[in-house]
């Protein structure tokens, strides 16, 4: 896929990362369905690990900029975490090969999905040890976890066919159009 069209896919997903969490919010399904996590694992999926992680810092920014969702004391362990979403994914589709597309896509989007709860609960954890105050395995497991399965599953469920539907449609190239590690010069 070309450079511009990343960048289009990039720039759009960007773009769902302030528009999505308004939507989820005024239906009242905010926060528990992360809705901003859809465009930046996808993204990632879809352009690769540069446009993924810029989709996570940028969407993230931008979205609390604009709408104040997430709001800007948020933003320390959430920029963490989404650029984690968006770099993994791009990571992980480009290194796993079952030799199957749908196995590829649940495996680097669930992987991800986890290092990037890593990444956010590590840097909320630095940010309660410069307030000294406490943060556990638990507070981490039912913020990130818990809290959040709904918006797992619906990550789960639906960005996987997607990323097959936009396949299908021609709209993105195929998962097995080249080698996951080319020789140079091959």
């Amino acid at each position: 896929m070309s450079s511009v069209k990343k960048t289009c896919i990039c720039a759009l997903c960007t773009a769902l990362c302030c528009v999505l969490p308004m939507a989820f919010h005024a239906l009242a399904l905010g926060p528990a369905f992360s809705p901003m996590h859809l465009p930046i694992l996808l993204c990632g999926l879809v352009c690769g690990w540069p446009y993924g992680a810029f989709c996570g810092v940028a969407g993230s920014v931008l979205s609390s900029c604009f709408s104040g969702m997430p709001a800007a004391a948020q933003l320390i362990y959430m920029v963490p975490e989404l650029c984690a979403y968006g770099l993994f994914t791009g990571l992980l589709m480009n290194c796993i090969r079952t030799g199957r597309t749908l196995p590829d896509l649940y495996l680097s989007l669930t992987a991800a999905m986890v290092l990037g709860r890593v990444a956010g609960g590590a840097a909320r954890a630095l940010f309660y040890l410069s307030h000294a105050e406490s943060y556990s395995i638990a507070l981490w497991a039912g913020a990130y976890f818990v809290q959040t399965a709904p918006g797992a599953v619906l990550q789960i469920a639906a960005i996987p066919p997607l990323v097959l539907l936009l396949t299908r449609a021609g709209l993105i190239p195929a998962h097995y159009g080249k080698p996951a590690f080319q020789e140079p010069g091959g």
